[in-house]
């Protein structure tokens, strides 16, 4: 096309990774073309080729993000408008590969060039194409299937702090997850944690089932707000194509929301909370939002990982999340709370894809766990203690070890058979409150007060 030959020289600015470039009234034509989300390429005289997107339009004066950045241009280059937006490669051959923040494989292998592109931009699904959210997709760790279920379709957050093994607990979940492809979204990542998640995926013999997007601390800024867009149009691809039950994991989406401020900062947009963009609620909305089970097709679950800086919940991160996402998860000291974390789509599948028991034996283990922390209380106040104060703390024990720990790894049944067991230990059938039919038939009578081999 003839639009994408002409070259426009008059560069007006360059801040930060903003090139600001006049198209002026070279080709009236040529504006209908240039679209917001559009590519282009910066050539300079230099020898350098750099991509950029266009990300606004003001009359003659076009914005572009460099994804590069704009090191070593010059007001002397050319820019060459391609017509279309970022496309990332969707086929097969994707599975057990990894590619950089701009789509290219970083990992060695061929560059798929003759495969098929999807553009990486898109609507949500139609609501009337989704299905109400009715499978679980099961982990093993027991923190989220017997008290939280990660349930096909949701959207939720582990929310933690700086320090805490969220990257190692999250690499778990998608070694042990019963999904189809998991396709992972790392955003800003140091070497080390980029290479353990690799050597982690290929170590459990899953890599063949994976894609991983990697935007590096090394790497430009500009291309983390890309990642999420590709692994999520290539998930939703894997979908709807395919009838793949695909779990797509982001970490961290603190660091996608501070690229999105530092580029907002460049435009001299005027920043909002805390400095971060005022539609910071609506960008992140639009990635979180295309998690779907879609009708006749598979479904896109997202996990993602938001850290707290300074532990703040009412961070704008984790506070706009929360507003969007179907609960989270609170990871802190190697353990997952089960008072912050919440997952509202559990009562879909609690009970009728999991076993009877189930709702009540959770519910009963929570009342527990929530009278051994008063009990603790009341010890290091020096309060005379109970012999059901007793049972409580030594009950409250053994639920942080068995259960709470993320390095905790057993099937649903077997956790659901394991509290009835850690029950059995610290109190009588009398002290459970429980339907007593349910009683009857898991209770370990025989093994009352008897510690687990």
């Amino acid at each position: 096309m003839i639009e994408h030959m002409i070259r426009h020289c008059d560069i007006l600015s360059i801040v930060g990774n903003i090139i600001t470039v006049n198209i002026g009234s070279v080709s009236t034509h040529q504006d209908i073309s240039t679209r917001f989300g559009d590519l282009a390429r910066i050539e300079d005289p230099n020898g350098s080729d750099s991509l950029a997107q266009v990300i606004k339009i003001d009359g003659g004066k076009v914005s572009l993000q460099v994804f590069s950045g704009t090191r070593g241009i010059s007001t002397a280059a050319s820019v060459r408008f391609l017509g279309h937006a970022l496309q990332v490669t969707y086929s097969t051959n994707i599975l057990g590969r990894i590619f950089n923040g701009v789509g290219e494989p970083m990992d060695g292998g061929s560059d798929l060039q003759p495969d098929p592109k999807v553009t990486i931009t898109g609507a949500s699904v139609n609501p009337m194409k989704r299905v109400l959210a009715s499978k679980m997709i099961r982990t093993d760790v027991p923190m989220i299937d017997l008290f939280n279920c990660l349930v096909e379709s949701q959207k939720i957050p582990i929310f933690s702090i700086a320090g805490e093994p969220f990257n190692a607990f999250l690499a778990r979940v998608g070694i042990q997850a019963d999904a189809d492809i998991v396709v992972f979204a790392g955003l800003g990542l140091i070497f080390d944690d980029f290479h353990y998640f690799r050597s982690q995926f290929e170590l459990a013999g899953v890599f063949a089932r994976t894609v991983m997007f990697c935007n590096l601390a090394s790497d430009p800024i500009v291309e983390r707000l890309l990642v999420p867009d590709m692994a999520l149009a290539v998930a939703e691809r894997f979908a709807v194509e395919e009838g793949k039950r695909v779990l797509v994991l982001m970490t961290d989406m603190t660091a996608y929301a501070d690229a999105m401020k530092e580029v907002g900062i460049s435009m001299e947009h005027v920043p909002s909370n805390r400095g971060y963009m005022g539609d910071l609620y609506s960008q992140l909305a639009r990635r979180y939002e295309k998690a779907c089970d879609y009708k006749g097709a598979g479904s896109v679950t997202i996990l993602t990982v938001t850290t707290m800086p300074g532990n703040d919940v009412t961070h704008p991160v984790p506070d706009n999340t929360g507003y969007i996402t179907e609960g989270q998860f609170y990871l802190h000291d190697g353990m997952l709370d089960p008072f912050g974390s919440l997952s509202r789509l559990k009562q879909h599948v609690i009970g009728k894809v999991t076993r009877e028991d189930h709702s009540q034996i959770m519910n009963t283990m929570i009342r527990f766990y929530a009278a051994a922390n008063d009990a603790e209380q009341k010890q290091a106040m020096a309060f005379d203690l109970s012999d059901y104060d007793h049972k409580l703390l030594k009950f409250g024990k053994l639920f942080r070890k068995r259960f709470m720990d993320i390095n905790v790894s057993i099937p649903l049944e077997q956790a659901l058979d394991l509290s009835w067991q850690t029950l059995a230990e610290c109190f009588s059938e009398t002290e459970l409150l429980m339907k007593q039919a349910l009683i009857d038939k898991y209770f370990p009578k025989a093994q009352h007060g008897q510690a687990v081999a």
